[in-house]
């Protein structure tokens, strides 16, 4: 039987600018984005950079901007990588896992889940900023499930120390998904990623 976990939820009390929420895992921020609606579609700025700047307390400098669509079903993850990050989905529904394995952090091994449901006619959007060193997954509920992830290193300037994949399903985490393991699409690459343990004792 699947388990719902707890999903995160923006509330004054965790806005710590306009828009822009803190997690349970320090540095990853959840950041909602006003939609301007009318009879044609609706147009947004997805970034808030001068206030994400603001809380993080650097410019973030976009160097390369990745896109990626998955069909429902699809686990991309958990993968950390040698660059921060701001991930926007733009359709479908997905759900988000994601894990604190920095040793030095004081939220180490903090999880947090979002749900990211891309209604056109909601006044608000949302995007994720994730700092190096938290692992991080999108799940297609409702395919296709498409989104970009704006990041501050070129892919081939990267810091490779901080690429990282773990297991979906270490055990020692015992991360809740909303599918099935059995209807689960991933890659042979995921399929192989280690548990945490198995990664800090390298």
């Amino acid at each position: 039987m699947l388990t719902t976990p707890e999903i995160f939820s923006p509330s004054a009390e965790n806005e710590v600018a306009p828009g822009i929420h803190s997690t349970k895992i320090q540095g990853l921020l959840y950041i909602q984005y006003k939609k301007f609606i009318d009879n044609r579609g609706f147009f947004s700025d997805i970034t808030g950079f001068k206030n994400l700047e603001k809380v993080i307390g650097k410019r973030m400098d976009i160097k390369q901007i990745n896109f990626a669509s998955s069909h429902t079903n699809v686990i991309r993850g958990l993968h950390s990588e040698g660059w921060n990050k701001l991930v926007t989905v733009f359709s479908g529904k997905a759900f988000s896992a994601l894990v604190d394995i920095r040793p030095e952090s004081p939220t180490f091994k903090a999880i947090e889940y979002f749900m990211f449901d891309t209604d056109e006619n909601s006044d608000l959007g949302t995007s994720l900023y994730i700092p190096m060193g938290i692992s991080n997954s999108v799940c297609a509920i409702e395919g296709p499930v498409s989104y970009h992830y704006a990041v501050d290193a070129f892919y081939d300037e990267r810091d490779v120390s901080g690429d990282k994949a773990l297991s979906v399903f270490d055990p020692e985490l015992n991360l809740q998904w909303p599918i099935p393991r059995e209807q689960m699409i991933i890659s042979d690459r995921d399929k192989e990623s280690i548990t945490l343990q198995e990664m800090l004792s390298q």
